[in-house]
């Protein structure tokens, strides 16, 4: 037990601010996910934010500002994984777009139609610059990473990234196009 008076830097076998965040780690864990809007977003955080505390070496804040530390820590980190999070599904390419969707049916009309629309891809993919293009067909067509591409074509996997994206979108807008 701690007598009143005394700062003890451990409490029962853990240091102080690591005994905080398990004390009061269900509060921390709500405010995290009003921040990332996902309960196991925010259990992260709070993960993340015991990793932090558990790997420092000296704990020195006073006894009432402990509380105060861990939730600036875990607010911080939530804002940190709030903002990857709005930046990967802003710039990132899923792989669940409607070009992997594979055909219903083979019949004479859909490999028509098909071929048609293999054939505006083309079209289109042809406007495109030519790095962009390879690397668009190097991620869509042969399935290479995107950092393998960024490697071969001396630029970042961000870049790839975007080049793929904008190739996308490029093929979706000449589709779209062509059927008004």
């Amino acid at each position: 037990m701690q007598e009143s008076g005394t700062t003890d830097l451990h409490l029962n076998g853990f240091p102080s601010l690591l005994q905080t965040l398990i004390t009061h780690r269900a509060g921390l864990i709500k405010a995290a996910a009003r921040i990332t809007g996902c309960y196991s977003r925010a259990e992260d955080v709070v993960q993340d934010a015991y990793l932090r505390v558990s790997g420092m070496q000296v704990d020195t804040l006073p006894f009432n500002a402990r509380l105060n530390y861990m939730f600036r820590i875990v607010r911080n980190l939530a804002i940190d994984h709030y903002r990857k999070q709005s930046m990967e599904q802003k710039y990132f390419v899923s792989d669940d777009n409607d070009l992997n969707a594979a055909p219903q049916l083979a019949n004479p009309e859909s490999i028509n139609v098909d071929r048609q629309t293999l054939g505006s891809v083309n079209d289109a993919l042809l406007q495109l610059p030519e790095r962009t293009r390879y690397a668009f067909i190097m991620y869509r067509v042969h399935g290479k990473q995107q950092k393998d591409i960024a490697a071969e074509l001396g630029v970042s996997p961000t870049l790839v990234n975007f080049m793929i994206r904008d190739a996308l979108v490029h093929c979706k807008n000449s589709l779209g196009a062509q059927l008004h």
